[in-house]
């Protein structure tokens, strides 16, 4: 399996505590503020991380009236691509004071750049590692462009079927790009619980020997806990301060006092699944005493037969254990013994010959 890869000193593997990215995309809603304030909020809540998204309507699309370019159903029914882009994105004047933002408060910063004018900002602003959102992971030339910096990737691989994800896979071996990280996810907004499929996560890990995740647009917990059972390298949710508010992803996002719980969630459920272990713990070894063991439950003479009646597998287990009962029924005791008295083989004798 890969070494780690490592964002701003955090090493991220799968098995590792996830690491936990709070995507802010389009939650401003067009106020810088709302962007500082989610910026300070996802530090104070535990995530390692806090993405944006870098493009305007001219690098994503044209400003057409064609049929095409309409968003039919679901939640910008309605709008052109072009509109959509102009109300969502994050104007590239704001990208440094974000960055500034975020080293202050001691969080993550990075971004998905959508053409190349995008990296070439990211690049000058310091970023740190870059994501490849879903509907960009064929984009093999902003990948590969990506790829030169040499910065980590992290790729989200919803609308993309196996083939697609082969050739994706095989696109990043040949250039040699090996700090990547591919993450399970479902490109519906919101996405239905039922529909996550999280195990998918670990086939992309043995599948393809690299890192994996979940980027999730569920608004329950359940997907990401159960990604991070399963060894997710990173996780993803979106976030804003308030769905109320409203904007192109809040239907979809986590507020703070929901993103807190789940961060707190993750490293409970990363602890607990742990590592394949059988040596006692430390919890248990005050219980030990009180397994099962054999006791006299009867006044016993020295010289007496051990029997049904005399001896039983009770607790407490400072006794034989139970699996001797056979061994020890028909044998005689060397001592007298007191009911209540454990038996242990200094006091009965050891062989059926003496019976």
């Amino acid at each position: 399996m890969p070494s780690p890869m490592k964002i701003n000193g955090r090493a991220i593997a799968n098995g590792l505590l996830p690491y936990m990215i709070a995507e802010i995309s389009a939650n401003h809603n067009g106020d810088i503020n709302n962007a500082f304030r989610l910026i300070e909020l996802a530090k104070q809540v535990g995530a390692d991380a806090v993405k944006i998204q870098t493009y305007t309507a001219d690098t994503m699309t044209i400003d057409a009236n064609q049929a095409e370019f309409k968003i039919k159903g679901g939640l910008w029914d309605g709008y052109s691509l072009y509109e959509l882009y102009q109300q969502a994105h994050t104007p590239w004047e704001w990208h440094q004071a974000l960055f500034k933002k975020a080293r202050e408060v001691g969080i993550t910063l990075f971004s998905s750049p959508f053409d190349e004018t995008a990296v070439d900002l990211l690049e000058r602003l310091g970023a740190p590692a870059y994501k490849i959102a879903s509907f960009e992971a064929l984009d093999f030339p902003l990948i590969e462009y990506v790829a030169k910096t040499g910065k980590p990737m992290i790729i989200s691989t919803g609308l993309a079927d196996l083939d697609e994800i082969t050739e994706l896979h095989q696109f990043l071996t040949k250039m040699g790009h090996q700090d990547f990280c591919l993450l399970h996810c479902i490109s519906g907004y919101p996405t239905p619980v039922a529909q996550s499929n999280v195990v998918t996560l670990t086939d992309l890990h043995h599948r393809f020997n690299c890192h994996s995740g979940l980027s999730d647009h569920s608004l329950s917990h359940s997907a990401a806990v159960a990604a991070t059972a399963l060894g997710a390298a990173v996780i993803e949710k979106h976030f804003t301060l308030k769905r109320s508010d409203g904007g192109p992803d809040a239907a979809f996002s986590l507020e703070p006092t929901e993103l807190a719980e789940l961060c707190q969630l993750i490293k409970e459920v990363h602890s607990a699944t742990g590592t394949v272990n059988y040596e006692r713990k430390p919890a248990e070894l005050g219980n030990l005493p009180f397994r099962r063991s054999i006791y006299a439950v009867k006044d016993i003479k020295a010289g007496e037969v051990l029997t049904v009646d005399n001896i039983k597998r009770i607790r407490p287990g400072y006794g034989l254990a139970p699996k001797h009962y056979p061994e020890v029924l028909g044998l005689k005791a060397q001592v007298s013994l007191e009911k209540g008295q454990a038996i242990s083989w200094d006091k009965i004798t050891k062989s059926l010959s003496s019976r």
